[in-house]
């Protein structure tokens, strides 16, 4: 890895940055950060000098959201995932960075088309229902909501959810196991081969009906404990090296305010703004790597 000059390290330290704030705010995001460093730096070695950032701002987000994750959903999608790092693996052994970039950005942008069909979908489903359910004149209940003689409803996510968190008491929607199977072979082959399994897993918590918190809760371990698997395969590639960890030392000091900020923006954003930033996001990052 050549010197890298003032300017370049500046993008660096603002993509690390943007790194923390993904982390505690808006996840799709972070493949902007994954876009600055694959621009400053050579494609494959980037990958492994983004790693330990983001296992950096991992620990930060364990640590604001770690009682809002939904373990069953986790557990669902960890043996597909691991699977898809191996594949990962298997693939960085002999492609180039353009066969990197192409396939990365091509699989972003169809999991993108398919999140929107599906909540297009379920949009225009609910709104067929809630015409169906609309009362009568005289049938004892009224447009707010509120049935007779009884409390409003105060509900805070899709039906059946509680405080962030996806599906019923038993555990999230039923989505399917080949849904999960998919999602989670594709996150563990994009976090492994470009650090770009975030918007996958994104994609993944939104068609599932997540909540702000139980998204950003169910994010941050899930990335922590792949992440951090990946080192060992990252180190067997060469991609992490003593020079890499030099300026990850460096860069990582950059990550907590990104972090901070995050957390204070998080609980502002609403959900509607939020879904559509994660999945603007993506976009934006499928379309960088595929065009690059």
């Amino acid at each position: 890895m050549d010197t890298i000059t003032l300017w370049p390290l500046a993008a660096l330290a603002a993509a690390s940055t943007l790194v923390g704030f993904s982390k505690t705010a808006v996840s799709g995001a972070n493949t902007i950060s994954l876009a600055v460093f694959a621009a400053v730096l050579p494609a494959r070695e980037s990958t492994g000098v983004l790693l330990p950032i983001l296992i950096a701002g991992d620990i930060l987000a364990v640590l604001v959201y770690r009682r809002h994750a939904h373990w069953p959903t986790l557990l669902r999608l960890f043996p597909a995932v691991a699977a898809g790092v191996v594949g990962g693996t298997v693939f960085m052994l002999w492609a180039d960075d353009a066969a990197v970039g192409t396939s990365i950005g091509a699989i972003l942008l169809f999991m993108s088309g398919i999140t929107l069909w599906r909540r297009r979908a379920t949009a225009r489903a609910v709104e067929a229902a809630e015409r169906d359910r609309e009362p009568t004149p005289g049938a004892g209940a009224s447009r707010s909501g509120t049935p007779p003689g009884g409390e409003p409803r105060t509900e805070t996510g899709p039906p059946g959810t509680e405080q962030g968190q996806p599906g019923t008491e038993a555990g999230p929607p039923r989505t399917g196991r080949l849904k999960a199977r998919v999602y989670g072979a594709l996150g563990g082959f994009t976090t492994m081969v470009a650090n770009a399994g975030g918007p996958v897993l994104s994609l993944y918590l939104l068609s599932a009906g997540f909540r702000k918190l139980g998204f950003l809760g169910t994010s941050a371990w899930f990335f922590l404990i792949v992440n951090t698997s990946k080192v060992p395969f990252s180190v067997g590639l060469g991609l992490i090296d003593a020079r890499s960890l030099l300026l990850d030392a460096v860069l990582v000091l950059f990550v907590l305010p990104g972090a901070y900020l995050g957390r204070a923006c998080a609980g502002r954003i609403n959900q509607t703004v939020f879904d559509r930033i994660v999945i603007g996001a993506t976009v934006l990052g499928g379309l960088q790597l595929l065009l690059n």
